[in-house]
């Protein structure tokens, strides 16, 4: 047997219904049970359950033919069914009996506590319906609707069941309960209001859904106007959102129901209306209903904020990686930061004492960048650079206030305290906790990428040095006979090219332009070993053709399996005005010859290159050099030179010779090196080296 608590409403005239004693047994009315229609089924603790209480509803009164009860049937399982999973977060037990002259559903759930938890219903006794309960709010609907209702106890659960009485007007309830200050609201009214706006979540449709409710709730409760106003967080203040009518009125009585919204959302509706009757419990209803709109717009905001700052550091981050310059990495630092993290943006670099140094900085308004670096430079205890030299010191954030108001992080690699990266507040906006989290993010991304630089730049200045090392440097002056060198290294490693010019004898000069494979340190120890062997042996007076077979054997037994490609020519000087040339060439591309008359061509004969082979062959070749003659030695990073698919090639080297007959070496050298650099935008891949020998008598 259950125990039951029966809710009847009062007839006209009566003040109030007064429930049974809780304990009583009555039974719940059904019907005739012989022609009654019974279906029952246990839901689980999901948000899927009223959906699947509605239906079996629906399935139950579509069989009995009884549509007319349809709307207030499935608005009052709604309730009770939802009240069941999240209030009570169990289970919930459905009973559905329907029968000819109406309805009957019991919606039981299992949390435990006694029945009277259940029986305290809505009473009229207090004209503010608004301190009604939120679970009362429930039973308010039941109670409105429904022909009778009551609670259930069955030892292991309790619940409520409703009764809808099927009229000749297809209406349920026999009689309605009026506040004694308000209209009730009609079943087509309150239906529209809590299913108005159930689809709109874009920013557009925020507006329309508040005015919507603020329109429908102004109808219901008989309101003159009505405002929702919505504060974001992000620093434009309380905005109006939507209104309906004339605004409340200071002096008059309103409601005001806050919005129940997570940070940094805030918010109220204020309805011009007394807060008496139903009206305060439908705006609180709507605000409610509107404060999960607002909560879903919050969280999509969010995370579009969130996508839009990873797509930000990403790039930052590209950006960053592509700069290997510190002075442009450092620069662009600021460029990045403003103004999308703040309205200025200031990095500072510490040198070998330790000491802060304004490397570079930018405001978003370029007039007032003068007086951002003059109070950068301000010192004193209370100054922004003690504050950025406490941020570098201690390697954690720091803030600081006016006049310019921001934060500053610590600029920290590889456990290297490089610096500190200055941000200012914009002026109507404060710098929020995921700000603050990306502005912590740039500055590690900042300090690796500075860091990078600082790597890059030392290797290429170590590079720099050991590639001069190994080059002359000074080519001889020698009355009479020009000679001309231009070098391009590349990268931040040492490559295998090098030339250089030998005295060989009275009147004679040793001309040698050598390509080492491959680059680096291997590659420079290499370049230096066949450099120091042939000046050796030239000191020796060993004959070219030894001085090749020796420098061969040497890279054979010592090379580490790298080769060199060599071009070794002897200048002497004869009689009268011209040179003779004896050249060489070890796997080497050919000379071009640029006579006065500015004909062209390619002497000297290919031989095999040094270092592969125990015995190699290098037939020689005599050229001889009249006045204003030239001779132009060059490696394969010139004729290598690449222009998407295309290569510069020995033949445009020889065709941009041949204009420059008649110049000094020196500006052929410079000439033709302007040529093959200019032949693509793109960074040269390999080194370049041309050196020009020219007969000027």
């Amino acid at each position: 047997m259950r125990e039951t608590t029966l809710c009847i409403h009062p007839s006209p005239g009566e003040d109030a219904w007064v429930p049974a004693e809780v304990g009583t047994r009555t039974s719940i009315p059904t019907g005739s049970p012989s022609e009654a229609l019974v279906r029952r089924t246990r839901l689980p603790n999901d948000r899927r359950t009223p959906a699947a209480a509605r239906a079996l509803v629906r399935s139950v009164l579509e069989e009995t033919g009884l549509a007319g009860l349809l709307n207030e049937a499935l608005l009052l399982t709604t309730e009770l069914s939802t009240n069941a999973v999240v209030h009570a977060n169990t289970e919930l037990e459905i009973e559905v009996a329907a029968d000819t002259s109406g309805l009957t559903v019991t919606v039981t759930d299992f949390a435990p506590g006694p029945v009277e938890q259940l029986a305290v219903g809505p009473r009229n006794e207090i004209a503010d319906i608004g301190e009604v309960a939120e679970r009362g709010r429930g039973l308010l609907l039941v109670d409105h609707f429904a022909s009778r209702w009551g609670t259930v106890h069955e030892g292991d659960g309790k619940g409520v069941w409703f009764r809808l009485d099927q009229r000749g007007d297809g209406l349920a309830g026999s009689s309605v309960r009026v506040p004694a200050q308000s209209e009730a609201p009609s079943l087509g009214a309150l239906t529209g209001l809590l299913r108005s706006g159930s689809d709109r979540h874009t920013d557009e449709g925020l507006g329309d859904l508040a005015a919507d409710l603020l329109s429908r709730l102004a109808r219901l409760t008989g309101a003159a106007g009505g405002v929702v106003r919505l504060d974001r967080g992000d620093g434009m203040g309380r905005q109006l959102l939507a209104r309906y009518g004339r605004a409340p009125r200071d002096n008059a009585d309103i409601i005001r129901v806050p919005l129940t919204t997570h940070r940094p959302y805030s918010g109220d509706l204020e309805l011009d209306a007394a807060p008496v009757g139903y009206a305060q419990a439908l705006a609180t209803m709507v605000a409610e209903r509107f404060s999960l709109h607002l909560e879903n717009d919050r969280l999509r905001r969010a995370d579009v904020r969130r996508q839009t700052w990873i797509t930000f550091l990403a790039e930052a981050s590209e950006l960053l990686a592509q700069s290997l310059d510190v002075n442009l990495t450092m620069a662009l630092i600021p460029q990045l930061v403003v103004p999308r993290l703040g309205q200025w943006c200031a990095v500072h670099t510490t040198d070998t004492w330790g000491r802060l140094q304004l490397a570079a900085a930018t405001h978003a308004e370029e007039a007032a960048l003068p007086q951002l670096h003059a109070s950068l430079a301000e010192a004193g205890p209370e100054s922004i650079l003690a504050r950025l030299e406490e941020a570098s010191r201690l390697g954690t954030q720091v803030m600081f206030g006016a006049p310019l108001e921001g934060y500053a992080v610590p600029l920290v690699a590889r456990g290297t305290r490089l610096g500190t990266l200055a941000v200012g507040r914009h002026p109507k906006h404060r710098h929020d906790a995921d700000e603050v989290a990306v502005l912590e993010d740039v500055g590690r991304r900042a300090a690796l990428a500075i860091d990078n630089a600082r790597i890059h730049d030392e290797r290429r200045s170590v590079a720099r040095t050991l590639q001069a090392s190994l080059l002359p440097p000074a080519l001889p002056h020698v009355e009479g006979i020009g000679f001309a060198a231009e070098y391009v290294p590349t990268g931040s490693e040492v490559g295998g090219d090098f030339y250089d010019v030998i005295p060989f004898g009275e009147q004679q000069w040793l001309v040698v332009v050598g390509d080492v494979s491959g680059k680096g340190v291997q590659a420079a120890t290499v370049t230096g070993l066949v450099r120091d062997v042939i000046r050796i042996l030239v000191d020796d007076g060993k004959t070219l053709s030894e001085i090749l077979w020796r420098v061969n054997r040497t890279l054979v037994q010592r090379g580490g399996g790298r080769y060199c490609t060599l071009a070794m020519a002897s200048v002497t000087r004869k009689s009268g005005d011209q040179l003779t040339v004896c050249l060489h060439l070890a796997g080497h591309d050919r000379a071009v010859l640029v006579r006065a008359d500015g004909k062209t061509g390619f002497v000297g004969e290919g031989g095999t290159a040094l270092g592969l082979l125990e015995t190699i062959t290098s037939p020689d070749v005599a050229v001889t050099l009249g006045p204003g003659d030239s001779l132009i030695f060059y490696t394969d990073g010139v004729t290598e030179r690449r222009r998407g698919r295309e290569l510069f090639g020995s033949n445009r080297l020889r065709d941009a010779a041949a204009p420059l007959a008649g110049y000094p070496a020196d500006v052929m050298a410079a000439r033709l090196r302007s040529t093959t650099i200019n032949f693509s935008v793109e960074e040269p891949r390999d080194d370049i080296a041309i050196l020009v020998l020219r007969n000027d008598a």
